[in-house]
């Protein structure tokens, strides 16, 4: 099923859609069109021996410093060559009243810096897995690995030096590896370090995203800007390429590992990540409970969940995708006030002031109006992603 959809990805970007769909039919497909195998060259191949340098190396030269890792070589494996997975490196924006196109349910990654707010489609990242960007005058990086589910942003500033992503094409441990192009390292999307190269050891400071419908991103930021869909690409962001993916109990085609069997390898939790701790809360019990108080290092995180958010890894048309879902994870603290939140309506009321608060955080009504709960780091990702980077994360 993996290789399946990363050869559609691959097709898609060569320009050849009808073979691709040819891979859902039961009857053997025709061989690809000469450009497509090209394209794909070894990566389709899961009996290749030696290194995933070595692989690499047989598609383009690589300049990175290949004697400096902080991973075992054989971790990596080959998927597709660098770069046909594009980045975004000129993204456009549109006013949030302007955008077209989008369903109120659609999930979009929401990124503040100051007071400038941006959603990016997830749509659109299931294409191109990474966005360079300016954002409130900050250089940053918007990540999507639809293998995981995993949603991250950083700065894209290390060690004195402003850099620009893209896709090495390889994975590790499931998960979407870029590299730099200043020094072509190899950075891990999940903990934002570079694992191979010049840079190795070197981390991206993560910056709070928060991933929510397109409706609540426009609540929450009238005055906020959306990700356009002209990219400089041309890619059928209205299919999806990782349509029926995300069955829980199903086994990630291209993971390479053991199985954390605590929870289903496919089963969706909230990330909340500390400076020595990380705890995964069951989206499960997220959605039963509205509101979940966990700890983290000691100190108390308000997981809150609203429903309205769909799956991107369902259906080509988000209106057809279950409802997963939109969580957020704060500091249960308003105005230097502690509050006490639960469900109401289609937000959270504090029992102690009456005030509302939506899924941003942001108090809209009562003696709190205005005030916003400190955020805490967090994603919404699938659990055999997170148990193989966080063997030791905890489960409330």
């Amino acid at each position: 099923m993996a290789l399946r959809v990363l050869l559609s990805v691959v097709l898609a970007a060569a320009g050849a859609l009808a073979a691709a769909a040819a891979l859902d039919s039961e009857e053997q497909p025709a061989p690809p069109a000469p450009s497509a195998i090209q394209v794909a060259g070894p990566a389709l191949d899961d009996r290749l021996t030696g290194s995933a340098a070595e692989r690499l190396e047989s598609v383009r030269p690589w300049r990175t410093d290949l004697g400096r890792r902080a991973a075992p070589s054989e971790e990596f494996l080959p998927v597709v060559p660098r770069d046909v997975i594009a980045a975004i490196d000129r993204p456009r924006a549109v006013p949030v009243r302007s955008a077209r196109g989008l369903h109120a349910g659609e999930p979009v990654i929401a990124v503040t810096v100051g007071r400038a707010a941006r959603a990016y489609p997830v749509r659109i990242l299931v294409w191109h897995e990474i966005v360079n960007d300016r954002l409130g005058g900050r250089p940053i990086v918007v990540t999507y690995c639809p293998l995981c589910n995993s949603s991250l942003v950083f700065d894209r500033r290390a060690r004195g030096n402003t850099l620009t992503f893209s896709t090495t094409g390889n994975l590790r441990r499931g998960n979407l590896v870029m590299y730099d192009r200043q020094t072509e390292s190899w950075w891990q999307q999940f903990t934002g370090t570079a694992v191979v190269g010049e840079l190795t050891g070197a981390r991206l400071r993560p910056r709070r995203a928060q991933t929510l419908s397109f409706a609540d991103f426009a609540a929450g930021h009238p005055d906020g800007t959306v990700l356009s869909f002209d990219t400089g690409f041309d890619r059928p962001y209205r299919t999806n390429p990782y349509a029926g993916y995300e069955r829980p109990a199903d086994r990630p085609g291209l993971f390479r590992g053991r199985l954390d069997l605590r929870l289903p390898p496919k089963e969706r939790v909230v990330v909340l990540h500390g400076e020595r701790e990380v705890v995964a809360v069951p989206l499960t019990a997220a959605r039963r409970r509205g509101v979940v108080t966990v700890t983290v290092e000691g100190r108390s995180v308000a997981v809150l969940f609203k429903p309205g958010a769909r799956s991107p890894l369902q259906s080509d048309d988000p209106s057809e995708a279950r409802d997963v879902g939109a969580v957020g994870a704060f500091r249960p603290v308003a105005s230097g006030r502690p509050v006490r939140l639960a469900t109401a309506g289609e937000g959270f009321r504090d029992a102690r002031t009456g005030s509302r608060f939506d899924i941003t955080g942001r108090a809209r009504s009562g003696p709190l109006a205005g005030a916003r709960l400190p955020r805490v780091r967090h994603d919404v990702q699938l659990w055999f992603a997170v148990a193989a980077f966080a063997p030791d994360v905890r489960l409330p």
